[in-house]
């Protein structure tokens, strides 16, 4: 029997080991999505915007490392999905979009809800290409889930709605795409040999390591141990070196803590592992530096390089560990583990003595108790802005939770529809979408896809009616803030409404108790936590420039009339200054 185009695609979809597709229906993705109700093992998700759709397949795609589908009709629903592409293709996940188009003939008339997909998703994939004929589709398809798979990144098959309905001319035509093993990347010996010459030379070692380092944790440590070195990370390198590390010095950039930032300035030789952290002005300049890493492309294009190294993070330790002997001289790395410990107790202390009348509620505080009430093998989905900081801070890895965010792209909105997306691919697993009011109201309306699929997410909203992070870069800019808040919301009531079991809280005694009754509730949840507004988070190191545009923006608050927002901003931030 012949199949559609619309039933070959689904069908190499499901061999390709796809379980779902997120999206809204619409009339060009109609064949498509009947094919999905026809076919067996796979399943149509619902959500409430297509930007939701993306981000939950990003999400699976993180959580499982299979390809993960989205789609949208189209015109404005396939234009959706593009914000969560490009998040996904920016984090390096295998996600394949399609993106119905109108009919055929129409194509280049300017008919209703014309867009060109196949030029728009140019920028948010790494394959984008156009079904014109049905005899295209078995090889384009297959090319699109490779792409996808190997790069990974986005795939995006445009796909005009009456060709989806013709049928394919070879049905004959394979769907099956063998799964290839990873390939080994090897680095040069001589690019290992400068770098074994360089620790052995340097007195002062230092290691920063990103999310290049997954899978190679034990190489990484054993080098750390090796060379004396302290080890700071990335936000995304969080999750794989934190735990159960001796050499820990926390994190650098905006969201940093402890010594990380002190130790890579001050050490005498740096090693880049697996990491393209943007932030070149938390790098130091005049620190002689090392990078290893797998895409030859990031060497170099953030601070000054000194020795590269092309590989594989852990095909390159264990050829650079057998070549080095360990260092006798460990005072650089005691004193900066050390510096660390007083650092992170004094925070720690700061907000954890007296706080049970505090309110609002000291967001890290909620952090803290959020992380002590959590599943040792929960999934964080976390949202961009202040909440992003009070997760990389105060959420502890074990080496079994993960920890998922727009990291790279930067978007609000993400937390809930990425915890969507985690539940149904691992629906066993606890899963707490640590969500800031901003973000939540973006895309409210999948607290009903939540409740429609009773997916067991447990939706924490730290809602402080402001836009925390921007706030800080105003202040930091010497502006006093202006459009950052919004009147007061009351999401648990919100979630009430759509049928989630919801609770609000304003004191820090009662969170222990709600996080305790939300995650024993069968299905989804909702804690609200009412926090501290002006709580804001204060880099590791603060330049004079920065000093001057908090005084400059604090002047401009006073001579405007907010003295009493100065001072109540004032007791809020002094526990955080680094002292």
């Amino acid at each position: 029997m012949a199949r559609t185009v619309a039933e070959h695609l689904v069908d190499q979809l499901v061999a390709a080991g796809v379980e779902r597709i997120y999206g809204i229906v619409g009339d060009s993705l109609n064949p498509v999505v009947d094919a999905v109700r026809r076919t067996e093992g796979i399943d149509w998700v619902h959500v409430r915007h297509e930007e939701a759709a993306a981000f939950a397949a990003a999400a699976e795609a993180e959580v499982t490392g299979k390809l993960a589908v989205c789609a949208g009709s189209c015109g404005p629903g396939n234009l959706h999905l593009i914000n969560g592409l490009y998040d996904a293709n920016r984090s390096g996940l295998p996600v394949l979009a399609i993106a119905s188009h109108i009919p055929s003939p129409q194509i280049g008339t300017k008919f209703f809800q014309e867009t060109h997909p196949d030029r728009l998703f140019n920028e948010a994939s790494v394959f984008s290409e156009m079904i014109s004929t049905p005899a295209q589709l078995p090889r384009v398809t297959r090319s699109a889930i490779q792409h996808a798979l190997a790069a990974p990144g986005v795939a995006v098959l445009t796909l005009p709605g009456d060709v989806a309905d013709e049928h394919v001319p070879d049905d004959a035509a394979p769907i099956l795409i063998p799964g290839a093993c990873p390939a080994r990347i090897v680095p040069q010996d001589a690019d290992v040999a400068a770098l074994a010459e360089a620790i052995a030379a340097a007195r002062k070692v230092m290691l920063f390591v990103g999310a290049g380092a997954r899978g190679s944790r034990d190489e990484v440590l054993q080098l750390a141990d090796l060379a004396a070195a302290p080890v700071g990370h990335s936000l995304r390198g969080k999750e794989i070196i934190q735990y159960d590390n001796p050499h820990d010095v926390g994190m650098s950039g905006l969201l940093g803590y402890g010594s990380c930032h002190e130790a890579m300035h001050s050490a005498d030789l740096l090693i880049l592992v697996g990491t393209d952290f943007p932030y070149d002005s938390f790098l130091p300049a005049d620190v002689p530096t090392a990078q290893i890493d797998v895409d030859a492309s990031h060497l170099g294009r953030r601070t000054r390089l000194d020795i590269p190294v092309h590989g594989d993070v852990g095909e390159t330790l264990r050829l650079l560990n057998p070549r080095l002997e360990r260092k006798r001289d460990r005072k650089f790395l005691r004193s900066m583990v050390d510096k660390h410990a007083k650092l992170m107790n004094k925070v720690v202390g700061a907000y954890t003595r007296n706080v049970e009348k505090h309110t609002p509620i000291h967001p890290e505080y909620a952090a803290v108790v959020l992380d002590e009430a959590a599943a040792d093998d929960a999934v964080f989905t976390v949202d961009t802005g202040m909440n992003n900081v009070w997760a990389a801070r105060y959420l502890t890895p074990n080496g079994k939770r993960r920890v998922i965010g727009s990291f790279i792209h930067g978007s609000m909105a993400n937390a809930l529809p990425h915890a969507i997306g985690a539940a149904f691919a691992q629906p066993g697993r606890q899963v707490v979408a640590l969500a800031g009011d901003g973000g939540l109201s973006m895309l409210l309306g999948e607290l009903i896809t939540a409740r429609v699929y009773d997916l067991p997410v447990k939706v924490v909203v730290f809602n402080n009616a402001t836009l925390g992070m921007v706030k800080l870069e105003m202040l930091v800019e010497g502006l006093p803030s202006y459009g950052t808040d919004s009147p007061e919301v009351d999401y648990s009531a919100i979630g009430t409404a759509v049928g989630i079991p919801s609770t609000r809280v304003t004191k820090p005694k009662d969170l222990a108790k709600a996080f305790a009754n939300a995650f024993a509730t069968d299905g989804p949840a909702l804690v609200e936590v009412m926090t501290d507004p002006n709580a804001l988070s204060i880099p590791p190191s603060i330049t004079s420039g920065q000093v001057r545009g908090f005084a400059t923006a604090m002047t401009k608050q006073v001579l405007g009339g907010g003295m009493g927002e100065v001072m109540s901003m004032a007791r809020s931030n002094l526990r955080n200054l680094p002292r």
